[in-house]
């Protein structure tokens, strides 16, 4: 059961991190899931013991969703930088 959850939350998350980023013609609803599990994890690790916001492993909340939008937008913005040299 977890696994479906961090699919759909992942969706949700990359989706959400690549309409801010403006990517979301770039890329498909497998990399959107992709990104939005990798964006979960890289905010769960990084910004959640500085915010004290439990991970989404933790519970799903208003917080633990925020959290990782913030580490899914980190790491889009850190690809375009190694793909274009700049971030948008």
């Amino acid at each position: 059961m977890g696994f479906l959850i961090w699919l759909i939350i992942g969706g949700i998350v990359g989706w959400l991190a690549s309409m801010i980023m403006r990517t979301d013609g770039q890329q498909g609803i497998l990399l959107n899931i992709v990104v939005g599990i990798v964006g979960a994890f890289l905010g769960g690790w990084l910004i959640s013991p500085l915010v004290g916001v439990g991970t989404i492993n933790q519970g799903i909340s208003i917080g633990s969703i925020v959290v990782s939008l913030i580490g899914a937008v980190i790491l889009l913005a850190i690809v375009n930088l190694f793909r274009r040299g700049r971030v948008r």
